[in-house]
């Protein structure tokens, strides 16, 4: 399974509906940012819908990876939403 590293930056008026979105599909990590593992399917899903979602200057960015496996993930400071098991 894709592990996913999502972005956004849209619009005040869309950050509930992204924020919303997002956390629907993947652990929420800080402010815009989210990560997890999703099917092909499920990453599919959430393309279509974000790409619904975005107007004038927004945008998302979706990093996917093959695995978590060749992932190295560190944080520094407070880790405000580290991943776990259950996405």
């Amino acid at each position: 399974m894709p592990y996913v590293i999502a972005v956004y930056d849209v619009a005040v008026e869309r950050d509930a509906r992204a924020l919303g979105l997002f956390r629907r599909y993947l652990a929420h990590v800080q402010n815009s940012v989210f990560e997890g593992e999703l099917s092909p399917a499920q990453l599919a899903e959430l393309e279509a819908a974000a790409a619904a979602l975005l107007d004038g200057d927004d945008a998302v960015v979706l990093y996917a990876l093959r695995t978590k496996a060749y992932s190295e993930r560190r944080s520094l400071g407070a880790d405000r939403g580290a991943p776990g098991p259950f996405v």
